[in-house]
């Protein structure tokens, strides 16, 4: 049963979650990247008003309202901390990882992922915990994770007269749909005969 949304699946993660961790793992060093170039303070411009008294003390180099909330190193550590202790897991008797890597740490875990999911009892930890690495960066980046789209209810005949009824949805820019539970496929040239079979009162 998947850690994450209790759906049955042969590990820890559903599929779905599985890729959604996968593709996290993926995104992560370079989202963090990006929030390395937040942190250097907005410059004032020659048409700014500048104050005549400003605060005692030098002015910190960084913002720091960015690095209160989330930096590259501390990104660093607890994607290092999840390596060693898979590896721990997976192979007890080796030495100490190699030093803190974000990007080479989370191309680790992303080749692990079979393992970590079939075997880790930890994988829907591992799973909050980048999701919310990913969602700390992607706010202070002000680029928000892609939320998947109702597209309407599955048509497709799954018994004597039953439709199999479950929600239908997509990523953004997917065009080839698939519905989760029975595996009827939809593409492009099946979207009119979609629509014209939804339910008179679907949303």
């Amino acid at each position: 049963m998947c850690e994450l949304c209790a759906r049955a699946a042969s590990g820890y993660l559903c599929n779905r979650h599985t890729e959604q961790l996968a593709a996290r793992l993926r995104e992560l060093p370079a989202l963090y990247r990006e929030v390395g170039e937040c942190l250097v303070p907005r410059r004032t411009g020659w048409g700014d008003i500048v104050a005549t008294k400003s605060a005692p003390g030098p002015r910190a180099p960084l913002n720091e309202d960015v690095v209160d909330t989330v930096t590259w190193l501390r990104a660093s550590a607890v994607m290092h901390a999840w390596r060693a202790d898979v590896r721990r897991a997976r192979w007890p008797h080796r030495g100490a990882p190699p030093p803190p890597d974000l990007d080479a740490d989370c191309r680790w875990l992303a080749q692990e992922l079979g393992w970590i999911v079939a075997q880790y009892p930890a994988a829907g930890d591992l799973a909050r915990a980048v999701a919310e690495l990913n969602a700390l960066a992607r706010a202070v980046v002000g680029d928000p994770e892609p939320r998947p789209q109702r597209i309407g209810y599955c048509v497709a005949l799954v018994g004597e007269g039953v439709v199999c009824g479950a929600v239908i949805s997509r990523m953004p820019g997917e065009t080839q749909l698939k519905c989760k539970w029975c595996g009827t496929a939809y593409g492009p040239e099946d979207y009119l005969m979609l629509h014209h079979f939804q339910p008179a009162d679907a949303p």
